[in-house]
């Protein structure tokens, strides 16, 4: 017997409710680390109310579902912890218009995260197949079926080096150095991976939050090695 949100939901016609499993076969092709863990740690964190049954089991909508994407979609390809994303959501929801860290809409994403082909990657970015291929073999993007918003703004990135004479296979160094600091990271919430999936959850929150920290870093080192041409 299902609450009386599933039921009136049938009654009026609408999407059927899903349960969690359905949830997982629905987004798992483009989220492979999507789990029934996650999903209640999801709910824990106020992301996602999904309805109850009468004997407690949860039962997703079609908007839950979307919301679901978003928040993963925002995580992926921005990296932003779930207390920013909730805090933008909730100001969604309040019918405001707020801007995510990088000028992004928060309400791009409620209408549903961009997705690109890799055809549509590269006019998207102005760039040539051969840039796409060379970013790849330089593991400076994967090679995916399709790609988002960050995967965009890499490519047209390597657009603008290559203008200059930088090419992927110059920016090896960048990949080797990223994965030093991942092993930072990894070593830095080590003690929080526990076998439960949502400690691990929010061992990758914790990641996430480290990382940008190291990009801020790494970006002042930048600066103030470029500041040298002023000298």
């Amino acid at each position: 017997m299902v609450s009386a949100p599933a039921a009136s939901s049938r009654a009026s016609g609408q999407a059927p409710l899903l349960g969690i499993g359905q949830v997982l076969a629905r987004l798992q092709p483009e989220f492979p680390e999507l789990t029934p863990s996650k999903l209640r740690f999801l709910e824990e964190q106020r992301l996602v109310a999904p309805a109850r049954t009468a004997a407690g089991y949860r039962k997703f909508s079609v908007s839950d579902v979307e919301r679901i994407t978003v928040v993963l979609s925002m995580q992926r390809d921005h990296y932003l912890p779930l207390k920013v994303i909730r805090t933008h959501l909730e100001a969604i929801d309040a019918g405001e218009t707020p801007a995510l860290p990088g000028a992004t809409s928060a309400a791009a994403f409620l209408a549903g995260a961009r997705r690109f082909r890799r055809d549509e990657l590269i006019r998207q970015a102005g760039a040539t197949a051969s840039l796409l291929d060379d970013a790849v073999s330089a593991s400076l993007l994967p090679a995916a079926e399709y790609y988002g918003d960050d995967a965009l703004g890499v490519l047209r990135s390597l657009v603008a080096l290559r203008a200059v004479g930088i090419e992927p296979r110059h920016l090896r160094g960048v990949r080797a150095a990223a994965e030093r600091e991942a092993a930072l990271v990894e070593r830095a919430i080590a003690p929080s991976r526990r076998a439960d999936a949502a400690d691990k959850a929010r061992a990758l929150e914790q990641g996430q939050e480290l990382a940008r920290h190291l990009d801020a870093v790494h970006a002042s080192v930048v600066r103030a090695s470029l500041g040298r041409l002023a000298r």
